[in-house]
């Protein structure tokens, strides 16, 4: 098998430099290229850069964990060069899931708020759950990470949010109830309520909670290492380099859908 060539973007920040890492080790890839605001010596003769277009040109896969400006920036270059991208950037607006959509129909895109195994079976079985159980139950997502996350309520969150928003055949925006970041509060009926931590080194810790005055019903999931994300995000590398055009996600990957 060809080794497949990876750029990372975002590279000098926490994922990027466990997926360097996990990049240097792995068999089937190599590590063509790393982007970030700032240059730094990453392996041998490569240097972090801004991101340009030499930076993507003989690449065969771009991995972004970096902001939405910046994988908006990367996308216009990407589809100039043709190029299939794995995107785990999260806290992208309405509008700028959109364009990216619109990319989608130029080149291949895998993008997901959370490369873990674990979150995309929750996803699949909330969306069941949520078909399937009653309107008296009130829901709750628990959605905890380290204290400098910055978006809230996370990819992650919202990607479980819009689960069971698909399971009751309605818009996310139409349940949506309160969000309530570092404290307790009292939550919206028949809506979709977040209890958001940013706190210390948590990786990640997610909940739903479906729960009525006689019962309830919890899946739950917890992240103890990054290298999870960075295996998830190099496999998805993997298996987008066999696609052409189109928006994909962990779903598709594992057949879940």
């Amino acid at each position: 098998m060809k080794k497949i060539r990876i750029t990372i973007c975002g590279g000098l920040g926490r994922m990027g430099k466990i997926l360097i890492k996990e990049v240097l080790k792995n068999k089937n890839l190599v590590l063509h290229s790393v982007t970030d605001i700032k240059e730094k010596k990453i392996f041998n003769n490569i240097k972090s850069q801004k991101n340009n277009l030499e930076a993507f040109k003989k690449t065969d896969v771009i991995i972004d964990f970096s902001r939405p400006k910046s994988s908006l920036e990367i996308l216009k270059y990407a589809t100039h060069l043709k190029k299939r991208i794995v995107i785990g950037t999260t806290g992208f607006t309405e509008k700028q899931n959109n364009l990216i959509k619109k990319f989608s129909r130029k080149i291949a895109i895998f993008k997901s708020g959370n490369m873990s195994l674990g979150i995309n079976l929750i996803e699949y079985l909330a969306v069941i759950l949520s078909n399937k159980i009653q309107n008296n139950y009130q829901i709750a997502i628990g959605d905890n990470h380290h204290k400098k996350k910055i978006d809230y309520p996370s990819g992650t969150a919202l990607m479980l949010a819009n689960a069971i928003a698909k399971g009751k055949n309605k818009k996310l925006a139409s349940i949506t109830g309160k969000s309530f970041l570092n404290k307790k509060g009292n939550f919206n009926k028949n809506k979709i309520n977040f209890f958001i931590t940013r706190k210390g080194d948590t990786i990640g810790k997610h909940n739903i909670f479906f729960a009525n005055k006689t019962e309830s019903i919890e899946l739950k999931h917890t992240a103890y290492s990054r290298e999870l994300f960075a295996d998830g995000a190099l496999n998805a590398a993997i298996w987008i380099s066999k696609k052409n055009k189109g928006l994909f996600n962990m779903q598709d990957m594992f057949r879940l859908k």
